[in-house]
């Protein structure tokens, strides 16, 4: 790999922070120092010698600071190849600087776009010479160095300080890919913006990526892609895996359909819910949601929407668990549960999740907005003669959240704010219901004045007159059939209470 030392050196950054040491390293290397604007000041502040990019171009910073650096005496400067004799004549004919090494950190327009400012604060902080002084220097890595971010300087000073001052192509070339990174997910953050989802285009870009132990099988790769930290102080335990983080996004868009409200359990296992309650005290919600699967909750997803205590922590840690959730945990309750050194602690923090899902399919993705409506007692129209009560309407509303985070076709049982049992993933709604129902009397439950929510609608009565066998008496479903009638005429001659929504909630 060729070996170039830096001579020369372009800077122009918005963040000064780490900056410092770097300037004195190139200027104890005796690297000339070209510089504009606030990264010129603060050159100068430093004592150190650096020469105004003006004095290069003879134009001065004009339009307030929006054209500095774009002139071809800069760029000729860092696209010239320096083993082409008439790059070389022309840089010699044009009185243009060889420039070794550019260092630019970006306007903040994401963050500008996050703070809310207006949208003309947010269009000025759109980087226009910075991004063109990126792609240059990286595109001409076998002569020039790129450090395109603020999070590169330390890597960079390091290169700096054991090689002094001489890098090699491959060098050069992983700082251009770090390069080409940072520029295209600035542009995709900017097309975003701009997009709206106006145009049928899908654009992604996750600078944060974490490589997993691997994915769902051993077999197979696994990563990770977004801001973890953001979402979750972790606490305790090992490394999540592939499957940890599909079973913690399902149990955490499930208790988020009831945050602010009373203790709340969920336990989870395969991206379902097998055990859900809410009572006065986070200690019991949790003993009853066990209660509706304890076999299942062997090796799940444990989660709550208010603080766990230390009685509540004594009861968790007889149960192999692979994550526990919650916005706080008490001091005595993270002693007894860091008892276990695997067991992976989480403390969920308040983050806007987004609005939009995508997957893969076939050879390309589908995207979605997510599903976030929420059924309540307003979307409630009771189509039966028999009105369910407020208990009843309760529960029914209590099912239906938890209907609608669990994979369909199913059915979800329900009473007195306890999941009783629920039917995932069939392939027929009957069946939904009769592992339910089967499921709920393996564990001791009394169906007698439980209520059925299901994730779509029912095309024959059959379901509602097994739940009616099974002791069932209340039922939400979407409605939509054309032949609801026979299911609300049923009810009817039963005395059943049935409620439409209007909104089918299928997870797929």
């Amino acid at each position: 790999m060729a070996s170039k030392r830096i001579s020369s050196a372009l800077i122009s950054v918005f963040s000064k922070d780490g900056l410092e040491p770097i300037v004195k390293k190139l200027n104890d290397l005796g690297v000339t120092i070209y510089s504009t604007g606030g990264t010129e000041k603060f050159i100068k502040d430093l004592g150190i010698n650096v020469v105004p990019v003006e004095d290069v171009t003879s134009y001065p910073s004009i339009l307030g600071g929006r054209v500095k650096t774009l002139h071809p005496k800069v760029f000729g400067g860092i696209l010239n190849r320096q083993d082409n004799s008439s790059d070389v004549a022309e840089l010699t004919e044009f009185e243009i600087p060889q420039i070794d090494l550019v260092i630019v950190d970006l306007y903040p327009f994401e963050k500008t776009v996050a703070s809310g400012a207006s949208n003309q604060d947010i269009i000025e902080k759109i980087d226009i010479g910075g991004i063109s002084l990126i792609r240059a220097a990286a595109k001409n890595y076998a002569d020039v160095v790129c450090v395109s971010s603020v999070e590169d300087y330390s890597e960079f000073l390091g290169l700096l300080n054991s090689k002094n001052g001489e890098t090699t192509e491959e060098d050069r070339k992983l700082f251009a890919t770090k390069a080409f990174n940072v520029s295209s997910h600035y542009d995709t953050a900017i097309f975003n913006y701009f997009n709206n989802h106006e145009q049928a285009v899908l654009k992604i870009s996750e600078t944060n990526g974490k490589v997993l132990r691997y994915g769902e099988n051993p077999h197979q790769r696994g990563f990770f892609f977004g801001d973890f930290d953001a979402m979750f102080t972790k606490l305790h335990g090992k490394e999540l895996s592939y499957n940890n983080l599909l079973d913690v996004d399902a149990a955490v868009n499930l208790i988020l359909e009831f945050k602010n409200e009373a203790p709340t359990f969920a336990i989870l296992k395969h991206n379902n819910a097998c055990g859900f309650a809410q009572r006065e005290t986070i200690h019991q919600a949790y003993v009853d949601a066990l209660a509706g699967d304890p076999v299942s909750a062997f090796g799940g997803i444990l989660i709550s929407n208010v603080e766990i205590d230390k009685a509540t922590a004594e009861e968790i840690h007889k149960l192999f668990c692979e994550v526990v959730i919650a916005p706080s945990f008490s001091e005595e309750a993270l002693d007894i549960l860091k008892g276990k050194k695997n067991r992976i602690l989480l403390i969920l923090n308040d983050v806007e999740l987004p609005q939009t899902t995508v997957r893969t399919c076939l050879n390309g993705v589908l995207v979605q907005d997510r599903d976030a409506k929420t059924d309540s007692t307003d979307d409630l129209n009771t189509v039966t003669n028999t009105t369910p009560s407020s208990n009843e309407i309760d529960d029914l509303i209590f099912a239906s959240k938890i209907c609608k985070h669990t994979k369909s076709n199913t059915i979800v049982l329900v009473k007195g704010k306890q999941l009783c049992a629920s039917g995932t993933g069939q392939t027929s709604r009957v069946d939904a219901l009769n592992q339910a129902i089967h499921k709920a009397k393996s564990f001791n439950f009394d169906l007698k004045g439980a209520v059925m929510a299901s994730d779509a609608f029912f095309p024959f009565p059959d379901c509602v007159e097994i739940a009616d066998n099974a002791g069932i008496k209340a039922v939400i479903q979407p409605g939509g059939s054309i032949k609801d009638e026979l299911s609300i005429n049923y009810c009817n001659e039963n005395n059943m209470a049935m409620v439409f929504t209007g909104t089918r909630h299928f997870k797929h």
